[in-house]
């Protein structure tokens, strides 16, 4: 008898789910992106484990503490619960880019320990984000990917290089995944 496959989506969280301010960290300064809350709802209810995976090099510049992003993020969870769209996990790298550590993406750290602490198969599970960081940190950890135009501008040369895997925001993700399993 073979075990089922646990399939996750990983979700960089600026960009993705909220709208990407400057190094958030302040519950009042988060705002949805239109659509994420019902993605977040739907690939749950498809049933795919949601784990962020997010660099907060804020923390590491010393704009804030550890303990401020876990407090945004039972906030934001709070919220999602009362929409049966709760992130199962946050994983989040404090760290600056010249740290080179191993848990900053693109790098695969976080995805790592998660998949590992969730008993989650790769192979079927998504890494979306809007920067090609997030697709780059997909393919390392043998990921599938989508790249969301809900954040960072993506250029042009990006755009072309990823259009296969292209979504307008997260619900445009989740809604297009979800019709083809």
């Amino acid at each position: 008898m073979t075990g089922v496959r646990k399939k996750a989506v990983f979700l960089d969280r600026d960009g993705t789910i909220n709208v990407d301010v400057d190094y958030l960290y302040e519950t009042d300064k988060l705002e949805f992106i239109d659509g994420a809350i019902e993605a977040l709802a739907l690939l749950k209810e498809h049933g795919y484990r949601l784990i962020v995976i997010s660099n907060q090099s804020g923390i590491g510049r010393g704009y804030f503490r550890a303990q401020d992003v876990e407090c945004l993020h039972e906030y934001m969870n709070r919220i999602l619960q009362r929409q049966n769209a709760a992130v199962d996990a946050f994983y989040y790298c404090p760290h600056v880019e010249q740290d080179m550590c191993g848990c900053r993406k693109p790098r695969t750290g976080l995805i790592d320990r998660a998949a590992a602490e969730w008993g989650i198969d790769l192979s079927c599970s998504y890494m979306v984000g809007d920067t090609e960081t997030d697709v780059m940190t997909a393919i390392h950890s043998g990921c599938r990917y989508g790249l969301v135009l809900s954040g960072h501008a993506v250029p042009e040369m990006v755009r072309q290089k990823y259009k296969a895997h292209l979504y307008q925001n997260l619900w445009d993700f989740a809604r297009r995944i979800c019709e083809v399993e």
